[in-house]
């Protein structure tokens, strides 16, 4: 008896590599996968302005990014002894303006310049709902925890999403031609919108984005929603809140996506970093410095090969570490 609604998934025609460059910007489902490609030693950008959940939001990081926009102290915004944006996340705030600024705009020109490297764009729409300022009028990417009647709430259409994602389309494919766009729609559910709510909202991304997959771009989808949705389908599935995507969870998408984005090599590569990046925490039970420095060195040793035979990778913080083993 078969208990799963298993789908199949088609590999992609343009495959990740080691001398690609991606960046992944929207919910937090997007920084999970993302952060396994940074696990091993891939070229990745996640979240420039920190997590973002609707498509306003992210096509407003993207124009902050393409434009070159340097921002001033008017952008921020004062509340509760910190400095904040309400284009970023809660990371770029600071009880000191300056420093929040040059968070800001440090990660901007260092977005700029990533994306201008041919690679890919992985963007992941969590919720079709917006907040707006109602002193400024300005749709806000984080309320930053800031009283709700000072925001006003919507839910985006269908056409507004189309007509804006068209428009943020047209302009990646002149400006960064070999960048390939593809779209995800996050499993993380919106509960305070209720269940209700969060379906409509879902509906909403899953029927826009099927109409951006007709650019002449010629973006593409990852399934990452239905895995969790239709594919696995079961509490156990999900984080103590009920709400995230468990670590198996994340895994079993993280498998998917690797089978449809990378070659057969590209994943013995990354096996292989993500031993060395793990092994960076690894913690010794017993006090033989002889075991220790034996582990370090054979760490280095890897590290020496495997930069060798792929130069894009660099293990300059693992390096540190296990030469620092060596000398205790």
């Amino acid at each position: 008896m078969n208990l799963r609604t298993t789908f199949n998934i088609d590999p992609s025609p343009r495959k990740i590599t080691y001398n690609d460059r991606v960046m992944f910007i929207g919910s937090c489902f997007a920084s999970s996968i993302g952060e396994q490609m940074e696990a091993g030693k891939m070229g990745v950008m996640i979240n420039p302005a920190g997590t973002v959940y609707n498509p306003v939001s992210v096509g407003i990081t993207l124009d902050n990014i393409i434009s070159g926009k340097e921002f001033t102290r008017d952008d921020l915004h004062f509340h509760d002894g910190l400095w904040l944006s309400f284009s970023h996340y809660t990371d770029f705030s600071s009880e000191d303006p300056e420093k929040a600024l040059l968070k800001i705009n440090s990660r901007l020109r260092e977005s700029s310049l990533f994306l201008e490297s041919p690679g890919f764009l992985f963007i992941t729409f969590g919720t079709a709902r917006i907040y707006r300022n109602r002193k400024s009028g300005l749709i806000v990417s984080n309320c930053h925890k800031i009283p709700a009647g000072q925001f006003s709430s919507e839910l985006l259409t269908v056409n507004e999403i189309v007509e804006l994602w068209n428009k943020q389309l047209d302009t990646l494919s002149r400006l960064y031609p070999h960048l390939k766009v593809i779209f995800t729609i996050s499993p993380v559910r919106h509960m305070k919108d209720g269940a209700h709510g969060n379906l409509v909202s879902k509906s909403v991304l899953l029927l826009a984005v099927e109409e951006l997959l007709k650019h002449s771009s010629l973006p593409q989808y990852f399934p990452a929603y239905e895995l969790v949705m239709d594919d696995l389908r079961d509490y156990r599935f999900y984080g103590d809140d009920m709400i995230h995507p468990s670590a198996s969870a994340i895994n079993y998408i993280w498998e998917a996506f690797t089978g449809s984005y990378f070659e057969d090599e590209t994943i013995n590569i990354w096996n292989e970093a993500v031993r060395i990046t793990r092994a960076r925490n690894h913690h010794f039970n017993t006090d033989s410095i002889t075991r220790q420095r034996d582990f370090a060195q054979n760490m280095l040793s890897r590290i020496s090969q495997i930069e060798k035979k792929y130069p894009p990778i660099i293990f300059t913080e693992e390096k540190t570490y296990f030469l620092s083993l060596l000398n205790d």
